[in-house]
């Protein structure tokens, strides 16, 4: 039986980083948080804000439930 890799949310966050061609530094101070705090999320060492996840949502175009890995698209 195949397992199915579910993205976390810190690989998600990193692939639209990158897709978007930012950085840690220019993200972090687009939503007002430290640059260890993107490394921090992007390895899952911890867990944004509600406040947080909206920002990085608006900031992506995407919706949290997608960011949360609850939808693939």
């Amino acid at each position: 039986m195949e397992t199915i890799h579910m993205e976390t949310f810190g690989e998600r966050l990193r692939n639209l980083r990158k897709e978007k061609g930012i950085g840690q530094v220019a993200l972090a101070k687009q939503i007002d948080v430290g640059k260890s705090v993107i490394s921090l999320w992007e390895t899952n060492r911890c867990e944004p804000t509600l406040g947080k996840l909206i920002a990085l949502s608006k900031f992506f175009g995407v919706s949290i439930d997608y960011l949360a890995g609850l939808e693939n698209d």
